[in-house]
């Protein structure tokens, strides 16, 4: 991650529109099967309705970064569904399956599984790495939706704006069934390797082997009901997703204490 700061833009939330139920400006999108429109939401007991937003891009697009800036100046709530993975191979159930499946050269010797032993057997582009990758799924997305049930249920009970589905996954696992609206947040190849150089230290051919483990990232703008672009690292990005949660649904800006706008103003936006 990058050292130097960037000044994060102040702003004035728009005035909340009447009828905020649904947007008149957001497409279906595409390719989507029929579900119940409740269907990522608890029946019991009845909650207020909050919109779920699915929040994707390429690898370096800032996306987790954009949607926490959101976060901070609203009350939605973000859902890191790649923490959530991470949280879901701890998981015994997880583990049992994972080792019958990959065997036991995956696992440390402390018994966890290792993300590092476990990445070079799933990510790739041959159809013994891919198929390797579609096990993996069948076995984690599962126990990953479990988790993200729970926090909606939980969003809803705390009367949150709205919840930010941030998973790279998202179209793979069909989680877009579950969201009201999809945004797609852009950036340049040339940006997005310069952030996982500066973060993980991939080089180009890295990236290139990941990004060929998901769907293209042509198909998941195609897919989404808008694109937003964070090409730059300051908080651009992060005011047009709050600008298009305010048009659709009234999500607007909690007001912020002292302290929080003094955290805000020296507080840079990088992707994660």
């Amino acid at each position: 991650m990058e050292s130097q700061q960037e000044p994060v833009m102040s702003h004035t939330c728009p005035a909340r529109p009447t009828d905020s139920t649904h947007p008149t400006d957001v497409q279906p999108i595409q390719q989507m099967t029929a579900m119940p429109p409740d269907s990522f939401r608890s029946a019991e007991p009845p909650q207020r309705r909050i919109p779920v937003i699915g929040v994707v891009g390429g690898i370096g697009s800032g996306k987790s970064a954009v949607a926490r800036w959101v976060a901070d100046q609203s009350t939605a709530l973000v859902i890191d569904a790649d923490q959530l993975g991470h949280r879901a191979l701890h998981l015994e159930a997880v583990k049992s399956a994972l080792r019958q499946r990959f065997g036991g050269e995956i696992f440390d010797e402390r018994n966890e599984v290792s993300r590092g032993a476990l990445a070079k057997r799933v990510f790739g582009d041959t159809d013994q790495l891919r198929q390797a990758r579609r096990d993996l799924e069948q076995i984690v997305h599962p126990a990953i939706e479990r988790q993200v049930l729970d926090m909606v249920a939980t969003a809803e009970q705390e009367r949150r704006d709205a919840v930010l589905l941030d998973a790279a996954v998202l179209f793979e696992a069909g989680w877009q069934n579950r969201c009201d609206a999809v945004v797609f947040v852009d950036a340049p190849d040339d940006v997005r390797q310069r952030r996982v150089a500066a973060r993980s230290g991939w080089s180009p051919a890295e990236l290139q082997r990941r990004e060929s483990s998901q769907l293209g990232l042509a198909e998941k703008r195609q897919l989404s009901n808008v694109v937003i672009s964070n090409a730059a690292d300051d908080s651009r990005g992060g005011l047009e997703l709050l600008e298009f949660l305010q048009r659709g649904w009234g999500v607007c800006c909690k007001p912020l204490s002292n302290s929080s706008q003094q955290s805000q103003d020296s507080t840079e936006l990088l992707p994660p």
